[in-house]
This record gives C-alpha cells, sequence and structure tokens, in this order.
C-alpha cells in the first residue's frame, strides 16, 4: 500500500499503519524475504479492493432500491390523486421534487398517507351508496335472496363528481321505494276495510299476497315490488266484487224479512233484532263500511231467520215457548244449575198438543220461570265467581306441578321466561287457595242456610265438590311428609355406609355427608295438588251424560305411579320443602 496510517496518538488505537508496522517487525524477526513481503503486501492491497468494491455494489444496489421505491411512490401518488380527482387533494403540490432520494421519500410518505386515508374514506362512501342502491333495486325487483356482500367499488375512479351520481340514483330509488310503499299501504289499508266488512280473517288474506304485509311487520321491510303491487290490486278488485254480490244478497234477506214481519204482524223488538240487516236495504256498495256487515254468518243467519219465519206462520205458538224455554236453560247454564231440558221440552209439546192450556198462560209460566231463575242466578252469582276463581287457581296448581316436574324448564328455550314468569304468579296463587277453599265453603253454608236448600254445581253439591278437595290435598301432604321421611332415612343410610367404607379403606379420611336431592311430592313447593279439577259442566248450556259422570270429573285425578316413585325419578327434583328458584 502507498499510504499507511500513522498510529493513532489517541489511547492507542490499532491502525492500519500499527498493524503493518507490527508485521514488518515480524518479518524482520522471522528474516522474510522482500519478494515474500512485497507478495503479502500485494494480497492484502487486493483483498482491501475487493472490500471496497463489495461496499460499492451494496450502495448501488441500495441506491437502485431505493429510486425504484421512489418511483413507485410517485406513481401511486399520481394514481390517487387521479382516481380522487384534481381538486380532492391539495398536498400534492408541496411534496419536494428534489434533494436526496431518501429526503424525496421523506416529503412523499406523509402525502402518500393522507391519501390512502382519504381513498379509504371514499371507498367507504362509495360502498355504502352502492350498497343502499343495490339493497332498493332488489326490493323493487322483489329478490328474496340475500346479498352475498358488499358490492364492488371501482377504485379507479372515486372522484366526488362519481360519488355524486350514484348519490342523485340513490334519492331517484329512495323516492320510488317511497312511492312504491304508499302505494302498498294504500292497497293494504283497503284490504283491511274491505275483509273488515266482510268478515274474512285480514292475515290470511294479505298473507297469501305476501307475508311480509303482515301488520306485525315493520313498514320499511312491506315488499314493494311489481308483483306485489299487481296482486294486492287483484285482491282489492276480488275483495270488492264479493262485497257487491253479498250485499246483494244481504239485500234480497232483508226484502223477505220485511214482507214476513208486515204479513205476521210481527213486533218492533223482533225486528230490531236484525236491524243490522235491514239498514242496508238500500245502501250502496260505497256506503257499506261497518265492520262484518256483510259477513257470511250474518248473511246465513239472515237465511236462517227467513226460513224460520215461513216455518212460523204455522207454529207461531211453539216458536215463543220454546224461545223462553231457551231464555230459561240459558239461565239455568250461566247459574250452573243442572235442568233436564229435554223433559221441560216434550212438556211444552204436550201442554200446546192437547189444547188444554192457553197460549197465554203457557208463555205467562214461562216468563214467571224466567223471573225466579234470575233471582236464583243473582242471589248465587257470588259464590259462581268464588267457585270460577277457585278452579282457576287449581288448573296453575296443576299447571305448576306439571312445570315444577319438568327437568328442562329452565333450559334457555323459546318462551321459558313466559313459563317462568307464569310459575312465580302461580305460586302467589296457589299460596291463596286454602283461604280461597275455606271463605268459599263460608258462604255455601250460609247460602244453604238462608234458601234451605243445597248449593249444587252443575248437580254436584258444592261441599261435597270442596270437602273432596281439602281430604285429597291432606293425602297428598301426608304422602310428601312421607316421601321427605324416606329420604331423610336413606340418606342416613348412605352416611353410614359411607363412613363404614371411609374407616375400612383410609383411616385418616373422615367421613364426610353427601347431600342427595330428594324425591319430591306429586305437587309444588306449596302442596297444590298437580291433578287437575275441571267440571264437566259446559258454561254455553251443554250437559254432560250423566250426573256421576259429572262428579267423577270433578275429582283430582292422581297418577297410577303417585307411590312408586323411582329412586332415579326423585333424585331428579327438588324436595316439596325446599324453596323453588325463582330464575334459571
Amino acid at each position: 500500500m502507498t499510504v499507511m496510517d500513522a498510529q493513532n496518538p489517541l489511547l492507542g488505537e490499532t491502525t492500519c499503519g500499527t498493524l503493518l508496522q507490527k508485521l514488518q517487525e515480524i518479518w524482520d524477526e522471522v528474516g522474510e524475504s522482500d519478494e515474500e513481503r512485497d507478495k503479502m503486501l500485494l494480497q492484502i492491497e487486493q483483498e482491501c479492493l475487493d472490500v471496497y468494491k463489495r461496499k460499492v455494489e451494496q450502495a448501488a444496489k441500495s441506491r437502485a432500491e431505493l429510486l425504484l421505491t421512489l418511483s413507485d411512490a410517485k406513481l401511486e401518488l399520481s394514481t390517487l390523486v387521479a382516481a380522487l380527482g384534481d381538486k380532492s387533494f391539495l398536498g400534492v403540490d408541496t411534496v419536494k421534487a428534489s434533494g436526496t432520494i431518501k429526503e424525496q421519500l421523506a416529503a412523499i410518505a406523509p402525502a402518500l398517507e393522507q391519501l390512502w386515508k382519504q381513498k379509504e374514506e371514499r371507498v367507504k362512501e362509495f360502498s355504502d351508496v352502492q350498497s343502499q342502491i343495490q339493497k332498493i333495486c332488489g326490493e323493487i325487483a322483489g329478490s328474496t335472496s340475500e346479498q352475498t356482500g358488499a358490492p364492488a367499488v371501482d377504485e379507479s375512479d372515486l372522484s366526488l363528481k362519481k360519488l355524486n351520481e350514484y348519490q342523485t340514483k340513490l334519492q331517484e330509488l329512495q323516492k320510488e321505494k317511497s312511492d312504491r310503499l304508499h302505494k302498498v299501504l294504500d292497497f293494504v289499508g283497503t284490504v283491511h276495510d274491505l275483509c273488515a266488512v266482510l268478515g274474512v280473517d285480514f292475515f290470511s288474506t294479505i298473507t297469501e299476497v305476501h307475508p311480509s304485509l303482515d301488520e306485525a311487520t315493520c313498514v320499511q321491510s312491506k315488499n314493494i315490488s311489481n308483483d306485489t303491487l299487481l296482486r294486492l290490486a287483484k285482491t282489492v278488485s276480488d275483495l270488492n266484487e264479493d262485497k257487491k254480490q253479498r250485499l246483494r244478497k244481504l239485500q234480497e234477506l232483508a226484502t223477505k224479512l220485511i214482507d214476513l214481519w208486515n204479513l205476521m204482524d210481527t213486533p218492533g223488538d223482533e225486528r230490531r233484532l236484525f236491524n243490522h240487516v235491514t239498514c242496508n236495504i238500500s245502501a250502496s256498495v260505497d256506503e257499506v263500511t261497518v265492520p262484518s256487515a256483510l259477513a257470511l254468518d250474518l248473511i246465513e243467519q239472515a237465511e236462517v231467520e227467513v226460513e224460520r219465519l215461513d216455518q212460523l206462520k204455522s207454529s207461531r205458538m211453539k216458536e215463543l215457548a220454546f224461545k223462553r224455554q231457551v231464555e230459561l236453560e240459558e239461565i239455568f247454564a250461566h247459574a250452573h244449575i243442572e235442568v233436564n231440558p229435554e223433559a221441560a221440552r216434550e212438556k211444552i209439546m204436550a201442554l200446546i198438543d192437547s189444547g188444554n192450556v192457553e197460549p197465554a198462560e203457557l208463555l205467562a209460566d214461562r216468563d214467571n220461570q224466567i223471573a225466579k231463575a234470575k233471582e236464583e242466578a243473582i242471589s248465587r252469582k257470588e259464590i259462581l265467581d268464588r267457585v270460577e276463581k277457585w278452579m282457576s287457581a287449581c288448573e296453575e296448581e296443576s299447571w305448576l306441578d306439571d312445570y315444577n316436574r319438568d327437568d328442562n324448564r329452565y333450559n334457555a328455550s323459546r318462551g321459558a321466561h313466559l313459563n317462568l314468569k307464569r310459575a312465580e304468579k302461580a305460586r302467589i296463587l296457589v299460596n291463596k287457595i286454602p283461604g280461597m277453599a275455606d271463605t268459599l265453603v263460608a258462604k255455601t253454608r250460609a247460602w244453604e242456610e238462608n234458601h234451605g236448600i243445597t248449593f249444587k254445581y252443575d248437580g254436584v253439591p258444592l261441599l261435597a265438590m270442596l270437602d273432596e278437595y281439602a281430604m285429597l290435598r291432606q293425602e297428598r301432604e301426608e304422602e310428601k311428609r312421607r316421601l321427605r321421611d324416606q329420604k331423610k332415612f336413606g340418606e342416613q343410610q348412605n352416611t353410614e355406609q359411607e363412613a363404614g367404607f371411609s374407616s375400612r379403606s383410609t383411616p385418616t379420611r373422615s367421613a364426610g355427608t353427601k347431600k342427595v336431592v330428594g324425591p319430591r311430592a306429586n305437587g309444588g313447593a306449596n302442596g297444590t295438588p298437580s291433578r287437575r279439577l275441571s267440571p264437566s259442566a259446559n258454561q254455553n248450556g251443554s250437559r254432560s251424560a250423566g250426573k256421576d259422570g259429572k262428579r267423577d270429573s270433578m275429582r283430582l285425578a292422581a297418577p297410577a305411579n303417585f307411590v312408586a316413585i323411582s329412586k332415579e325419578d326423585a333424585a331428579s327434583h327438588v324436595s316439596g320443602t325446599d324453596p323453588i328458584p325463582a330464575s334459571p
């Protein structure tokens, strides 16, 4: 080497000069020849040149990569500016176009970052607008298939001009959707009014057109396609035609009714029963707007009345007598008084056929019986109301028992929270049953003392029903106590067995107690019966076959395997004395 570094005077650092001097000292000591020395020095110089070349090549490669990165950045910058529009980014002009490569990259990086951020925001705006356009177009087309994803955005043109075009299109589609929605709602309202007048089920009618037209569906979710609008228009047309035909039929029946009334000099009270029929005798189609004014059952009722009046011409007296008998039977039915309607009707027919009774006397006798029946029904009303509340509480008691026996009652199934709320209310109501029964017994005995007869409910003595219920309830309480004692005895035996086994196998381990969930009595926590109390008498006046059948139906039917509860089933229920959790 032609240039030799001198020894660094600072801190005795090792330099190329000091190393060369050390090498020469070694050569002198060894006695190396000048030829070998020159050869070694040339070799050292060549190695130094190789190192410099590698460093220069690496620097050149790094510069080329930086230049490529700078070129790509400038290209990306110009592409973003072009996509976002000429005036969408004002900071492009401030980017340095001179200086070192790294200085240019450092200057362009913030601009690129800002442009990328602006591009992402613009892409999001385009995607939102295009998604809304796609959704509304699908609603107008009546497409029921769900969109697989957001629409593809053309990132080559993200200018505000293009965005405004999409927004304008979206506004037009929103207006069209609003107009269609108003048409649909108008049609639905017309269908609702026509169904009300015709007595037709609006829900089934409108859902046949499209399920989304139900009143429970959100307004914005209703179908607005061309097919739905056409089907709605056809439905309205069909209902209007049906309305015309029914009105024509009703007006014909009203004319016949008036003719028959005039013929038989029917009193005004009976005529007023069919004012809803005769009031539309001269009405036009558009004037009939009262709900159920043209219902099929109303037309059938008018037809039946016309037929009845035709027969009434020859059997007027029988009809009046049987009419009062029906009224009497209805009073008895609502008062839960057992009667024999067939025998009463046969007696009326026999009196009429014999001709030994005047029609006025027969009708007066019917009116007297009706007045007495009403008085008796009024005197029984308070007790009957309490009986209904008591039976309703027993029904809830039976339901609560079934609910408590359901191992899956706390699962997060559909409607479980509703059953839980009902169970909470049922427990409160069931706790009141004993008091309700005691009050009912007192009221019934007081009534029987005042009237001197037994209070019967559909032919069954009410006190007997209450006594039977109290007896069955007491039996079940005893059964529950027996099961609890049996459970305690079983737990004690299990504890003793475990203690003995533990003392034999591991003497150092103390015997512990294992909590076993005991069997639950056949009922709820408060001892209410799980057997349903349901009177067989129909509240609308119908009766069961016989008195014994009614008495049997009033009993609380215990399950056949009430006592023979398996150990596994018993362990799956909580004890009748344990509190029932209020929530899962």
